[in-house]
């Protein structure tokens, strides 16, 4: 019955036909840019230092409002910990840290970084200042429970170098992860006083308060944002990095105290 035998074999010939098709797809995208095509929505993941927890949530919205094909996941950490996660691989698209220095020690792995914005720092106190803290120097009593970040924290470095600066031997009751720490602690009454951003103080109205810091006694953090090189949205990636600089994001950065770039 040779017309039976020919029917299976044009049967058996569409069926693999019809698998071969969806693996040459996925095949067509091997090594090039997963950016959002034909439609398609894109998910980027951003790595930022945790100062900017509260700010890039408005941001990120702004932008998703602006850009309806793309939908942006931030992943907040200390910029320490970011960079160790972008060593060890893990999938994202961008970076944001709170220091160049970190920034720098990461560039065979992202692309060429730009300042975004910049901040400064403040003594954080419970509210109402119960222990009357004026000044840097209050912070080296020895009957003061003071908090800061560990010194391989972008804020912990700053805190130590104006300390430094000012001859000041500070003993902490410990040392955070990243600022959001030392703040918790500070909200919790957990420590008297404690080193943080001037926008991270703002981030807790009634329940802390902040002291300024002079100028001349003060550090100036930068906060340098750059793309991924093992992004597969690099052409998406690039243009929310682009945007963090565009007049709408830099309002967005100014009205939650960060400083301009």
């Amino acid at each position: 019955m040779p017309h039976v035998v020919t029917g299976r074999r044009a049967a058996a010939a569409l069926v693999t036909a019809a698998l071969l098709v969806p693996l040459a797809a996925c095949g067509s995208d091997k090594g090039g840019d997963k950016s959002a095509q034909d439609g398609a929505a894109t998910d980027l993941t951003v790595l930022a230092a945790a100062s900017l927890t509260d700010v890039f949530k408005t941001a990120g919205a702004a932008y998703e409002k602006e850009h309806p094909g793309t939908k942006v996941h931030f992943s907040f950490a200390g910029s320490q910990e970011l960079a160790a996660q972008v060593k060890q691989g893990a999938p994202a698209d961008a970076l944001v840290t709170a220091d160049t220095k970190t920034m720098d020690g990461l560039r065979s792995d992202t692309g060429k970084p730009s300042v975004i914005a910049k901040n400064r720092l403040v003594i954080a106190t419970g509210e109402g200042n119960p222990k009357k803290i004026g000044g840097l120097k209050d912070l080296a009593g020895s009957k003061l429970k003071v908090v800061l970040a560990a010194p391989e924290v972008p804020v912990g470095r700053y805190s130590k170098q104006v300390l430094d600066k000012q001859h000041l031997a500070v003993k902490p009751v410990s040392q955070e992860p990243n600022v959001r720490a030392v703040l918790s602690k500070v909200e919790l009454g957990e420590a008297d006083a404690g080193i943080v951003y001037k926008t991270d103080a703002a981030t807790a109205p009634g329940k802390v308060d902040a002291i300024d810091i002079p100028d001349a006694q003060n550090a100036v953090a930068d906060y340098p944002a750059a793309t991924l090189k093992t992004s597969k949205h690099s052409k998406d990636a690039a243009a929310f990095v682009t945007w963090l600089g565009t007049p709408e994001a830099q309002k967005i950065l100014r009205k939650a105290g960060f400083q301009q770039p």
